[in-house]
């Protein structure tokens, strides 16, 4: 199980720590490193800064939004990057929710969310192998553009610059069941981002390609208190359950009820729809923070990441407040 720091997105401003936690990172051996975005900061130009800064990790998105860019215009920065990084890009790719998408991007939520990832996929597979011009005669992504509002002079194009590598890995970020059934046949990845070691059989997965990536995100923190150190976790529970979504259409706080909390994720929901943010966070389960995360002092730590080993998990993705954090994990896992 190979190791990748997750630095997510910005807050307020950029993490003046995030560069140097890259750079350490690569110091212990970790295998990769993350970017995401949300709506503020963008995934691609940190990671660019990083990939500038570092020499052998290799560098993802975990994850792109699909509704912030064309399938070609992801496409472009990916292999970008991957011709400045000297082949380090991973491309992780995300839908987001309706709220998101026609919220923030002002576009509508694609009323088949299968349908759309699959063209988006194939877009940018077509873009990175170069072998003809790119065409598509797609439901959302139609290349050329057909559409009647269009001047129907398009022409289908290929790539100015020869992508360095046309396998490229493309990892995508899935939550419902035939979301990820599907992600297992055209991705070369998988981001959840609640995984439970505990409990495998939420997501079904089997029979798996040779070489495909399960890449969790998991919040690991050094501590004494386990209670205090799951508290971040919690503060992201209670956002992406509670925030990130409608109350009548949320797939974070439907994966949470799948995993066995359905009760408790409608109570967050409740609260946080209420504005009683902090009383959300304090509402979501300890027991559910702790199986997700690696929280606690090093034997904690360590036995807990046996179960990690165990499954099907090829990459864990961890997200840490500190360079301690990450020494112990590079240790437990050498």
């Amino acid at each position: 199980m190979r190791l990748g720091l997750a630095l997510g997105y910005w807050g307020r401003g950029p993490d003046p720590a995030h560069l140097e936690l890259a750079r350490e990172a690569e110091r212990l051996g970790y295998d990769s490193v993350w970017t995401s975005e949300a709506w503020g900061s963008d995934a691609f130009t940190p990671l660019t800064w990083i990939a500038a800064h570092t020499t052998r990790i290799r560098l993802g998105t975990a994850i792109a939004q699909m509704a912030a860019r064309t399938p070609t215009a992801t496409a472009m920065h990916a292999l970008t990057l991957d011709h400045l990084s000297g082949g380090r890009m991973m491309l992780g790719l995300g839908l987001s929710g309706p709220q998101v998408v026609e919220g923030w991007y002002g576009r509508p939520f694609p009323a088949s969310p299968l349908t759309a990832t699959r063209e988006y996929v194939d877009v940018v597979r077509q873009v990175l192998r170069r072998e003809a011009p790119v065409t598509l005669d797609g439901r959302f992504h139609s290349h050329p553009y057909a559409g009647e509002d269009g001047t129907g002079l398009g022409k289908p194009l290929k790539p100015i610059t020869h992508p360095l590598r046309a396998d490229l890995p493309v990892l995508l970020g899935a939550e419902g069941p035939k979301n990820i059934a599907q992600t297992t046949r055209i991705a070369d990845g998988w981001l959840p981002l609640y995984w439970s070691p505990s409990h495998p059989d939420v997501y079904d997965v089997k029979n798996l390609p040779d070489g495909f990536m399960v890449a969790p995100l998991a919040r690991a923190q050094l501590c004494d208190d386990v209670t205090e150190g799951l508290l971040p976790v919690k503060a992201m529970l209670g956002f992406y359950i509670g925030g990130m979504g409608h109350t009548t259409r949320n797939f974070h706080a439907d994966l949470m009820a799948r995993m066995g909390y359905e009760a408790e994720a409608r109570r967050v929901q409740e609260l946080f729809a209420q504005g009683r943010r902090d009383e959300a966070v304090l509402a979501v389960p300890d027991a559910f923070a702790d199986e997700i995360s690696l929280v606690g002092p090093r034997e904690r730590i360590a036995e807990r990441l046996e179960l990690w080993r165990a499954g099907p998990v090829t990459d864990l993705l961890v997200t840490s407040p500190d360079a301690a954090t990450l020494r112990v994990l590079a240790d437990l896992t050498t």
